[in-house]
């Protein structure tokens, strides 16, 4: 790889111009946006963007001249693409034309997410890491497959960060919210009961924001923003914990500007060291927004023939990482093979005996212990249950043999996991048994093609911890919606397999349309709004 690429970032808050090159950041300089009052408010940000936007960049090239790097040498001019702020976006973007023109070299346009993982992968030892990125609008858990970055989770509603500011404003903390939610963590002396709302892979972040701040009535905030923090941090921890054992994968990458919280980082070194799995943080300058992410990627994508021509080079405030190209790795990572053995989940160990499987929930170090009790036995209890009504209603699912505690006993099915051999006629059944499941008024709450087996011509659905009962739209759209991004991120031929399973699925549901165009909506919520 070679090259000098200067970046600009502008999505949000943070106005931010840097020049880099294969080896290291060469000069940077920003220039935040702050309001007098509020959150952000998006017109006068950009007219921040544009008032500044000058001044930075003439700045940031006259440090780089002093390092012996002219204007003349730059190679390329990358930008933020999206996702964020159109109003930022567009003032970002016209900058960076006319620098492209008045330079006369190509243009880039960087998508912001994706930025943010190159920067932590360019600044640590991590090659092919699932990455949790948490900033304030976004919170996903990526990774590389196939020529694409898969988005394996997301949020249903807000960004972790927006979370915790729509909170700190409610309490009258200020903005930004998440350092002072931190600060005040640390001086609880009890936890309360929060929502705790994970979704198959996704999550929802909305109810417990007003949930905490509905706490204030009745205890410290103190003891809310450590109970807020410790819950939103055990879901997206689990969640990547979840993408781990899906994938395979054996590294963790933290990114964005949420990731500069200590608890955080420590919860998610605990999960990985108890799954033997390496976690890895860039130094906290690249976990914010900051133009030496865009610059980088930029120059990965100019690297790799990926520019854009001036015409074509409109902004996307709803830009998904997972609709870009990825040119610059030309090949998978790692190729691991198919392994058909089954192995620990993100929530069990389990063990087999003869045709019997034990599922045992253990307990989960990273979480509060009296959270983590909750969760256990809660997801035992749900289980069991649906288990059986399932199996009552057309949908073939182990039998129950006894129960303990938090550890199942149930029949074991030595099948092969659906991820492994799932073809167009397997996803039609599949669609026909969530019918039969949606019909009888359940929702599976983690269908994944992990968890679902297949035993001679014959489709078992597994693991029902997040199961509930439900006939909701919303309910049953989110269901399909987790099975779907499973199938977008897993499988090259996902849209055929989608439309397999809408033929089985619509066959066997009446409001079966009614869903699948809130799948749509739903899928459409995880963007940068």
């Amino acid at each position: 790889m070679k090259g000098t690429v200067l970046g600009i970032e502008g999505t949000a808050w943070n106005l931010s111009v840097a020049i880099v090159n294969e080896q290291n950041v060469i000069a940077e300089v920003s220039d935040m946006y702050s309001p007098p009052t509020g959150g952000i408010h998006p017109r006068e940000a950009a007219q921040h963007h544009a008032k500044c936007a000058s001044h930075v960049i003439k700045a940031v090239l006259r440090e780089a001249k002093r390092q012996g790097i002219d204007a003349s040498r730059l190679d390329a001019i990358s930008f933020s693409q999206g996702p964020g702020l159109g109003a930022c976006l567009r003032t970002v973007a016209t900058a960076a034309r006319m620098l492209s023109i008045t330079l006369n070299i190509p243009l880039v346009g960087v998508n912001h997410c994706l930025a943010h993982v190159e920067v932590g992968r360019w600044k640590t030892e991590a090659s092919d890491p699932v990455t949790l990125y948490v900033s304030g609008a976004n919170s996903q858990v990526l990774a590389y497959r196939k020529g694409r970055y898969r988005v394996f989770g997301e949020t249903l509603d807000i960004g972790l960060g927006n979370a915790f500011d729509k909170f700190a404003r409610s309490a009258g903390l200020g903005h930004p919210g998440g350092p002072k939610i931190e600060d005040l963590a640390k001086k609880a002396t009890r936890y309360i009961s929060l929502p705790y709302v994970v979704k198959g892979m996704d999550l929802s972040f909305s109810g417990l924001s007003t949930a905490a701040t509905e706490a204030l009535k009745a205890n410290s905030i103190e003891d809310v923003c450590y109970s807020f923090q410790e819950t939103a941090f055990s879901m997206v921890v689990e969640v990547t914990e979840r993408a781990l054992a899906h994938t395979g994968k054996y590294e963790v990458l933290l990114a964005g500007g949420v990731g500069a919280n200590m608890r955080l980082r420590e919860m998610l070194d605990i999960m990985c060291n108890e799954r033997g799995a390496l976690f890895y943080v860039p130094e906290r300058r690249f976990m914010g927004d900051n133009g030496s992410m865009i610059a980088y990627l930029g120059l990965l994508m100019y690297d790799s023939g990926n520019t854009l021509k001036i015409e074509d080079s409109h902004v996307d405030p709803n830009f998904r990482p997972d609709d870009v190209n990825v040119t610059w790795i030309q090949n998978d990572l790692e190729d691991r093979g198919i392994s058909y053995e089954i192995k620990n989940g993100a929530e069990a160990i389990v063990k087999v005996r003869d045709d019997m499987l034990i599922k045992d929930r253990i307990s989960k170090q990273y979480r509060l212990k009296e959270l983590d009790e909750r969760i256990r036995k809660e997801r035992t209890k749900a289980e069991a249950r649906i288990l059986s009504e399932a199996r009552r209603s057309g949908v073939p699912t182990p039998v129950i043999y006894d129960i303990e505690g938090t550890k199942i006993k149930m029949q074991y099915i030595d099948g092969i996991a659906l991820k492994h051999v799932i073809d167009e006629d397997l996803s039609e059944q599949t669609g026909v048994l969530v019918a039969r499941l949606h019909t009888a008024g359940m929702i599976h709450g983690d269908l994944t093609t992990s968890n679902l087996l297949l035993l001679r011509d014959k489709i078992y659905m597994i693991d029902f911890g997040l199961s509930f009962f439900d006939s909701s739209t919303e309910s049953r759209g989110v269901d399909v919606h987790v099975l779907f991004q499973t199938f977008e991120s897993t499988h090259h031929d996902h849209t055929r397999l989608i439309e397999a399973f809408c033929k089985g699925y619509r066959e066997h549901l009446q409001q079966a349309d009614e869903v699948l165009e809130r799948v749509k909506e739903i899928k459409k919520r995880g963007r940068y709004a």
